[in-house]
């Protein structure tokens, strides 16, 4: 089980048409309702690492890497693709109406998968969403506008940058360790290559029919936000919340825009508050 932080990886790889994707299954044979977590950026799995051992007690927990993110492959990375892939892990692994997590970019893949692919959930939690337009940060919008300047960068350089956005993540500061951890998959020419194939990928183009769907949502939904996120504002909770009939918002209080890095513990108590 990739439950040590500090040697974090999942174990097994399933083939799809956007990539070989790093998947992994903690509580497998527990009765609960299944949970299905999806990360964001710039991260990979590592993002669950308090959370997913926790919920793993009492039910299944199910884990994967985005394509080109962890240690998944693939190619020309973008919501749309995420969305494919979630769709697919899903009937792959037979889950008829699983909890879907996502974070950041992971909360519009999910919506994605269940607005526009039809996959199936019993409730839907979106942690800090970059699902609502303007969700491309500044720094990724200067990153999409001058790739080659960005990709011609002296290594040294370009990772001193990323790792100083990354810091931005965290209220309280991210540790050694996790800093590591992240910037790990970014390391050298190809890692920053990675990085920027990333960012390009970003489009709101890949959100825009979801937000004008997000009212069709008719099964629980729970928005939960770092109230310091500085990353995307608070008043996007807020909104996004009023788009999803019934939504409850939760406000995560000392906590930025990772926050199950800053409040891991206050994040699984909204889910054990909400999760069927």
């Amino acid at each position: 089980m990739p439950t040590e932080t500090a040697t974090w990886a999942l174990r097994d790889r399933i083939a799809v048409p956007t990539g070989t994707i790093a998947v992994d299954v903690l509580g497998e044979d527990r009765p609960g309702t299944p949970v299905v977590l999806t990360h964001g950026t710039p991260s990979w799995s590592y993002l669950w690492r308090h959370v997913a051992p926790a919920l793993a007690h009492e039910r299944p927990v199910y884990l994967w890497d985005l394509p080109t993110y962890g240690d998944s492959t693939g190619h020309t990375p973008s919501v749309a693709g995420h969305a494919q892939t979630l769709a697919a892990l899903v009937g792959h692994w037979g889950l008829d109406a699983p909890v879907l997590v996502g974070h950041d970019i992971g909360a519009a893949t999910v919506l994605r998968a269940h607005l526009v692919h039809g996959t199936p959930a019993s409730a839907l939690v979106l942690a800090d969403a970059a699902v609502l337009a303007p969700w491309v940060t500044a720094t990724a919008a200067h990153m999409q506008q001058h790739l080659d300047v960005y990709g011609s960068m002296p290594n040294a350089a370009f990772t001193a940058l990323i790792a100083a956005h990354l810091r931005t993540t965290s209220a309280t500061g991210l540790d050694g360790d996790a800093e590591r951890a992240y910037l790990g998959r970014y390391a050298g020419p190809e890692g920053q290559r990675r990085y920027l194939d990333q960012v390009a990928g970003f489009t709101e183009d890949d959100t825009r029919d979801v937000v004008a769907r997000l009212s069709e949502i008719a099964i629980p939904t729970d928005v939960v936000w770092g109230a310091q996120d500085r990353w995307l504002p608070s008043t996007a909770a807020t909104t996004l919340r009023g788009h999803i009939p019934g939504a409850r918002l939760h406000t995560v209080d000392g906590a930025g825009h990772f926050l199950t890095e800053d409040a891991p513990e206050a994040f699984l108590d909204v889910l054990a508050a909400v999760l069927p």
